[in-house]
């Protein structure tokens, strides 16, 4: 099997331009491809993953990575899937945010001469004169195909601005860059950011011929077919300082029962015969599965031990072995405290008005038992855990 079938059979692709040409190209590894990532924040998230991961098959293939930092792109914003306009960044926030960047994803891809590359476009599209890119580049795209497409199609019910609209120029122009100047044949991307992809391939077509175009190729991963990277409102991120290793570890262990094998095929590096096994599990098996890839991807972003200790203290939770020195803890300041506060203090409600609630509804115990006095006083002793419904737990020591 190929690294093109494998993508297929793990449920990667889910569009493509020329399917014969791709495979041929990356089965023999003479694919050189990019995937852009604009710098909205400072960490990549859960939702990056998949692009991560798929950067990483390709290169133990053969192909040759172009991790695209979208420097310029991010000083427009990509409206797609959004019903509200990008928050505006300046541009040392964006700079700050492509550093964090890079130091993620070296985890993944490995960069260097011959190997995978990193590129910002802010270096060609912050230089580009506006006459010369309407001329030479707008008159290359149709109004009315650009507002047809998916990814405007939310923005243009609550107001598309006219900064946004020009996105899709921005990253086709990427793609003939990246042509012309590094030998780029191939883009990944997710499945909502097809229309901007078919522009880049046609913009190649029309400015250099139907020649240049023949090695242009568009191939689509199903982003949308998980939504990840976001659980409770709150992002799940990269970075450790913003997501625990192991509050990453409980994300993924708590995906529902009909996304873990999904999951397990996308996301980790495990066999496709062991996966097939697991696709017979059901019932209690499936939280073996969960708990495996829990441990894969975390062990993929931060490391074996990391792993190792988040599934200790995740199985002691569950009343398995192990002990709970690993969880998240918080320290209080007093001997005890009173539920509500301790619910604010460990960032398990966002107020005290919200903690009450919880407690009413009976979604709080601690140690065990459950809490259902507004006033219960939580008394820390050598330590106390603090759980919030099955899947949030929070231990509590005195400083």
């Amino acid at each position: 099997m190929g690294i093109y079938e494998e993508l297929k059979e793990r449920g990667l692709i889910a569009q493509v331009t020329d399917e014969a040409l791709i495979r041929d190209l990356i089965n023999s590894g003479k694919a050189t491809f990019y995937i852009g990532f604009d710098c909205t924040a400072d960490s990549l998230t859960a939702g990056h993953f998949m692009a991560l991961t798929l950067m990483k098959r390709l290169q133990m293939a053969g192909n040759k990575p172009i991790a695209l930092i979208g420097g310029g792109t991010t000083m427009i914003g990509d409206p797609s899937g959004r019903s509200d306009m990008r928050k505006m960044l300046t541009r040392e926030d964006i700079d700050h945010n492509a550093e964090c960047f890079k130091k993620q994803m070296s985890r993944f891809i490995e960069f260097g001469e011959g190997k995978a590359m990193m590129v910002n476009n802010a270096d060609w599209l912050l230089n580009l004169n506006y006459v010369d890119l309407l001329r030479e580049v707008g008159a290359c795209f149709s109004v009315n195909n650009m507002l047809r497409a998916e990814c405007y199609k939310q923005r243009m019910e609550k107001g598309l601005s006219f900064l946004e609209f020009n996105y899709m120029i921005m990253q086709s122009y990427d793609f003939y860059y990246l042509f012309k100047n590094y030998d780029c044949n191939l883009q990944f991307g997710g499945d909502d950011q097809w229309s901007n992809m078919l522009g880049g391939t046609e913009l190649i077509r029309r400015k250099l011929g139907k020649d240049a175009s023949a090695m242009t190729i568009t191939l689509l991963t199903d982003s949308n077919g998980m939504k990840m990277g976001k659980t409770a409102g709150n992002a799940v991120w990269l970075d450790p300082d913003k997501t625990s290793p192991y509050d990453f570890f409980q994300y993924w262990r708590n995906v529902g029962d009909a996304d873990v094998i999904k999951c397990i095929k996308m996301l980790t590096f495990l066999p496709m015969s062991e996966i097939h096994e697991m696709e017979k599990w059901e019932g209690s098996q499936l939280n073996k599965a969960k708990e495996i890839l829990a441990y894969e991807l975390t062990k993929l972003v931060h490391g074996e031990d990391e792993a190792n200790k988040a599934l200790e203290a995740a199985r002691s939770v569950f009343g398995g072995s192990g002990s709970s020195e690993n969880m998240p803890t918080v320290e209080v300041d007093t001997p005890e405290i009173g539920i509500l506060d301790a619910l604010v203090k460990a960032a398990l409600a966002p107020s005290k008005g919200e903690a009450r609630r919880l407690v009413q509804q009976g979604g709080v115990s601690v140690d065990d038992e459950k809490i259902g006095d507004v006033m219960h006083i939580v008394k820390i002793g050598g330590g106390v855990i603090l759980r919030k419904g099955k899947k949030q737990f929070v231990k509590l020591i005195q400083k």
